[in-house]
């Protein structure tokens, strides 16, 4: 993704990416200097076309989101929010692409995977991630099929950031940009990601204020957050990675609305970004909404 998609990867801050995963780029309007063909040709593999279908209506936050790296129900960059869609089936929209190339070539997509510049790839702010879309060029009616694995761009108008290889099959390398119709294909990403999806299980968000080695330390902070009047605080130990944390958390909150109240009570006591947290009721294991490139902010969740 890109600041001119920006990448929200790294950039993000807490509430403004409250669930994230992603990374900014520049500005995709001037394209960056010439690069060299990769050592071996890719093509994208390009199924028959799908039926005509409209657009999905806006994100119901009561209804199940997929899960796995890079899809949080929510999350915020640049102060606007963005509902991840529950399904990729049906959606299709026109607007302009954009593309991001070595700056973020071997960095983590939103969804964990690594990027490589001449894969065919993309990054959408609200398809759930991987989802395979095909992408026409308006101006030439040339198409490809892409694997979405990347949240961006977030820039004003701007629908899709295609990855170099992407950009190139389509030919809009030089332009920078380019007018094109996205639309959803079913396929294994979709399989895949709807076997994530909880069928009976339904999960909870929370509000992440602090993580530590020390269970001393986020018992502290949990004393400290009680009496100052703030209730529902858990600790939560996690052993999942290489240093087992202690993870202080506020909820579970119903709602976007609730967590932005959890928010705006916190700013008084100088923690740093918030994370959105879900967890998922019936596992021991919390989930992340972000470990991206724009999620590893410390305030996002994707």
């Amino acid at each position: 993704m890109t600041l001119a998609r920006w990448r929200l990867p790294c950039l993000l801050g807490a509430a403004t990416l409250a669930a994230a995963g992603c990374v900014v780029s520049g500005n995709r309007d001037i394209p960056p200097p010439v690069l060299p063909p990769p050592p071996v040709a890719r093509e994208g593999q390009n199924p028959p076309p799908v039926p005509t279908a409209q657009a999905r209506p806006a994100f119901d936050l009561a209804a199940p989101v997929p899960r796995g790296p890079g899809n949080p129900p929510f999350y915020e960059v640049m102060g606007e929010r963005y509902f991840v869609m529950a399904e990729s089936d049906g959606y299709r929209e026109q607007g302009i692409a954009s593309w991001y190339g070595r700056e973020f070539h071997g960095r983590k997509t939103s969804n964990g995977e690594v990027y490589d510049m001449y894969a065919i790839s993309a990054a959408h702010k609200t398809l759930p991630l991987p989802t395979q879309a095909r992408v026409t060029h308006l101006g030439t009616g040339k198409s490809i099929v892409v694997r979405i694995n990347d949240r961006g761009p977030f820039k004003v108008g701007r629908i899709i950031d295609l990855s170099y290889g992407a950009a190139r099959e389509l030919g809009m390398l030089t332009a920078g940009t380019a007018i094109v119709e996205v639309q959803s294909l079913p396929g294994e990403d979709e399989r895949r990601t709807a076997a994530l999806r909880p069928s009976t299980a339904p999960r909870e968000m929370y509000v992440q204020v602090g993580a530590f080695g020390q269970r001393s330390n986020a018992e502290d902070l949990k004393r400290r957050l009680e009496e100052q009047g703030i209730d529902n605080v858990v600790i939560r130990y996690d052993a999942r990675g290489s240093l087992a944390l202690h993870r202080v958390r506020i909820g579970p909150v119903a709602d976007a609305a609730g967590f932005d109240a959890v928010v705006r009570r916190l700013a008084a006591f100088d923690l740093g970004p918030p994370q959105l947290i879900v967890e998922a009721t019936d596992a021991a294991r919390p989930e992340q909404a972000g470990n991206g490139p724009a999620c590893q902010a410390a305030a996002a969740t994707c």
